[in-house]
């Protein structure tokens, strides 16, 4: 089938999985720690101390126990099953090399991690594939990893289009938002001095495509630092007059699928009332589903030196596969229950570790086909 998605709804036909294999630690240096650094202030409590750099000898890297690998790699392969179960056909990145351990460019040395969650340096707006400026120095070349998808909806009409690659010196980010000066507190952290090089060129386009919600013709972006307004920019300029795209001032810290998604036309799943608040006027309309709180019960207990790096509302990270049907966390059964009250038909999906992964069951995928031929216009005007 041909490349086709607007939104995030439709009924689902085809998508990308990504492969957790050979995923063997988190690379802790200037860009990593800044993408996972929490300054929103809902956000704050859930996340916990990053350890120090070089805990493993080998500059920054923060090694992942094997069990929890294990384990990540088990529920990703059942929900290429469940998905398959659906109707849906799966397609896959090519696989890590465990051979593979870093990458060099002329401006920085970074590990390397499979395409696991593919949501986020790359978006489909209808037939077009587009791979975004990314944010992580150890995920500069995950896309390649998708180039075998990609290339074959390429051979069958779609377009590809690859935003400007960031040099990512230290001068390349946006590093205001966190300084000696925030806010004191043993869950914060300072990012400071940042190293010259001689190919700085100054703030640089980043941003992710779980930064955009895709609503048929209407796309909300979230810009939360000066990297994010830069690549606003270029997607505003790239989409002219096919799509109409709105800026959202630091609704999240990055992504915006663990804050709010659309499951339907006139259906929110939205984290809280204060952040529906902030919406634009036309969405406040639309029927919102506030879920439970996080408990405690419904995360694994870990280690005082594992790295935790989502917040406890990443599990409002699902994924809807039609407008009444949607895959969630077998974990969190009140979650379920208040989707269920809506009539949408769910689908328990296991997920143990998204915590130390940083993604949930929509990052985990990219939507590729779903049904319908044009954009449509929810928000009018």
């Amino acid at each position: 089938m041909r490349l086709n998605s607007y939104d995030g709804w439709s009924p689902l036909r085809e998508v990308i999985l990504g492969s957790a294999e050979n995923y063997s630690c988190h690379e802790r240096e200037l860009s990593f720690d800044l993408f996972f650094h929490p300054e929103m202030p809902y956000d704050q409590m859930y996340y916990p101390r990053h350890l120090p750099p070089g805990q493993d000898g080998a500059k920054g890297r923060s090694p992942i126990k094997r069990r929890y690998l294990e384990e990540l790699n088990e529920d990703v392969e059942q929900m290429a099953e469940i998905l398959t179960s659906l109707g849906i056909t799966v397609h896959r990145p090519a696989r890590l090399d465990p051979g593979t351990r870093e990458v060099r460019t002329p401006t920085f040395t970074a590990g390397v991690i499979p395409a696991l969650n593919v949501r986020d340096n790359c978006i489909i707006f209808g037939d077009e594939i587009i791979e975004t400026a990314p944010q992580v120095r150890a995920r500069y070349f995950e896309t390649q990893f998708l180039k075998p998808v990609f290339a074959e909806y390429f051979r069958r009409g779609a377009r590809w289009s690859v935003m400007p690659r960031p040099l990512m010196t230290d001068a390349s980010f946006d590093i205001s938002r966190i300084t000696e000066d925030s806010p004191p507190g043993e869950l914060l952290e300072p990012i400071v001095d940042p190293r010259p090089s001689p190919y700085d060129v100054g703030l640089e386009m980043m941003i992710d495509g779980a930064q955009c919600l895709r609503l048929g013709r209407d796309v909300l972006v979230n810009v939360s630092t000066a990297n994010h307004a830069l690549g606003y920019e270029w997607l505003e300029r790239h989409l002219a007059g096919r799509l109409r795209l709105h800026r959202l001032d630091a609704l999240a810290t990055d992504h915006l699928d663990s804050t709010v998604l659309a499951l339907r036309p006139g259906l929110l799943l939205v984290r809280s009332p204060q952040i529906a608040d902030r919406l634009p006027k036309r969405l406040q309309s639309w029927d919102m589903i506030f879920p439970p709180e996080p408990r405690d019960n419904q995360f694994p207990v870990y280690d005082d030196d594992d790295l935790v790096l989502t917040s406890r509302y990443i599990d409002l990270n699902v994924l809807s596969v039609s407008p009444d049907t949607v895959l969630v966390n077998s974990a969190c059964p009140e979650l379920m229950q208040a989707l269920e009250r809506h009539r949408l038909t769910v689908v328990p999906v296991r997920h143990r570790h998204r915590r130390l992964f940083g993604g949930g069951l929509h990052c985990f995928t990219l939507d590729t086909v779903r049904e319908g031929s044009a954009p449509e216009d929810y928000l009018g005007g």
